[in-house]
């Protein structure tokens, strides 16, 4: 693979969802990229998913420069595990890693304002209002409890974004990069990369019993 000495190359990638994802950005573009729907076996997937996405695109991890990383809301086990291997790709490659929420993925190439909605559990979704200078608090809530924005030129983007588009009589728009490769484009954009290392991104707790294999231990 040819690129400038001075593109950066940002390997983003989001187990957050009911899918694993990863995406290779080079400068301004995805050069590889990969994604597959699961509900279960994202820790098992996503260090394969890595690897045949580097081979993919001729990069070896020391042409890294970043990682970007889906820190949710969203599976809490999921989440625990993009963000565990992000920090020990960080730590291992000496690069800087980087959290992205999805509501922050949602917005790239967005037509701001957005009603915003991720998937959340009891059939109900994640929403945040977002303007280029304010966003609302995201909240979980059914799609028919939605309140009308303050905006009415919203257009909605995100989880069921047509049924959201329905119930608040506005217009429905997909999102146009996947979040691996939205995650990577929004980190690609900042004019600072963040020195905290990425911390999973919960909006509610944990109402299920653990499971049998816990999730990797995250460090302070």
């Amino acid at each position: 693979m040819r690129r400038h000495m001075t593109d950066k190359v940002i390997l983003g990638f989001d187990t957050s969802g009911p899918y694993c994802g990863t995406a290779l950005l080079v400068g301004d573009d995805v050069v590889a990229a990969k994604y597959e729907d699961m509900v279960k076996g994202q820790a098992e997937a996503l260090m394969p998913f890595i690897d045949e996405t580097l081979e993919e695109a001729g990069v070896s991890y020391s042409d890294l420069t970043g990682i970007a990383v889906g820190v949710g809301p969203g599976n809490f086990t999921g989440i625990r595990v993009a963000v565990s291997v992000a920090r020990g790709l960080s730590l291992s490659l000496g690069i800087p890693a980087t959290g992205v929420n999805l509501f922050d993925a949602l917005t790239v190439a967005a037509p701001l304002p957005i009603v915003a909605t991720l998937q959340a559990s009891r059939n109900e979704v994640y929403v945040s209002e977002i303007h280029r200078d304010w966003r609302s608090p995201p909240k979980q809530m059914a799609i028919g409890d939605i309140p009308a924005p303050t905006d009415p030129k919203c257009v909605c983007i995100g989880h069921r974004s047509h049924d959201v588009a329905d119930h608040l009589r506005l217009t429905a728009r997909p999102a146009k990069y996947a979040p691996a490769s939205a995650i990577a484009r929004y980190v690609a954009a900042m004019d600072v990369v963040p020195e905290a290392r990425p911390t999973p991104y919960y909006l509610r707790p944990a109402d299920a019993a653990p499971p049998r294999d816990p999730a990797p231990i995250i460090l302070d």
